[in-house]
């Protein structure tokens, strides 16, 4: 690699390091003679990579007192927005019926035995093999619309689904909660399909996605009780135990 074109390397390593948590915001980065030697670079080198994250505002350099990560870090192209999970399923609702329409005239036979397979995979007791299969249904269909903007889309809806934790947790907690309608719901999107009705596999996706926030309501207003009912709990135990009657 040139020596020109090595800062920015090591530079993209700091920020990963800094995204993992490694140097976190406020920290201290170490000096330049040790990152020299842990990245096996010159020290000019490092010097040219820590002005660089300085301009974008990933971190400061401080005459006298060393370099610190920013305590706010700067949006990084590609970058999830922090979103509900409520707002997730209403976005992939809009979007993926409309998928699911266009794939209806559109989708081959050999997808449609892949989506078949897919729905039998989604009954395993096995969540990680579950939710596989039911991420890749979903993309089978977008990549089925013929259309690359909606397949772009719809991939960073799942991703959200499955690297933003908070939506994450709450799709795990539908998912385990009904599992027989998951698949029925599936099944429904793919009898449309066979029967080539666009019609049909926008409405039945709909319904899938309308059912998702439903349930979502539901384990959302069983977890708020359960908080109350411990904090009562506690306040009962607190205050009241050992007064006499």
């Amino acid at each position: 690699m040139a020596e020109q074109r090595l800062f920015h390397a090591i530079a993209e390593q700091l920020s990963q390091l800094i995204d993992e948590g490694v140097f976190p915001p406020g920290s201290r980065l170490p000096g330049e003679r040790e990152l020299a030697e842990r990245f096996d670079v010159s020290r000019v080198t490092v010097r040219e990579a820590e002005i660089a994250l300085q301009a974008i505002g990933r971190i400061e350099i401080k005459t006298g007192a060393g370099v610190y990560v920013c305590d706010e870090q700067p949006s990084r192209p590609g970058a999830l927005p922090e979103v509900s999970a409520f707002e997730v399923t209403e976005a992939r609702s809009l979007v993926e019926a409309e998928a699911a329409a266009l794939a209806a005239k559109l989708i081959s036979d050999e997808d449609l035995v892949k989506l078949t397979n897919l729905i039998a995979d989604m009954q395993s007791p096995d969540g990680d093999i579950s939710t596989e299969a039911d991420g890749e249904f979903h993309a089978t269909i977008a990549r089925a619309s013929g259309n690359g903007a909606l397949l772009h889309t719809i991939e960073i809806y799942w991703r959200m689904r499955e690297e933003l934790p908070n939506v994450k947790r709450t799709y795990e907690a539908i998912c385990d909660d009904d599992p027989k309608t998951r698949a029925t719901e599936h099944q429904e999107i793919l009898d449309a399909l066979l029967a080539r009705d666009s019609d049909r596999a926008r409405a039945a996706m709909r319904t899938h996605f309308h059912r998702l926030i439903g349930t979502m309501l539901d384990v959302t207003e069983r977890e708020a009780m359960r908080e109350v009912q411990e904090r009562v709990s506690q306040s009962r135990e607190r205050f009241l135990s050992g007064i006499a009657d």
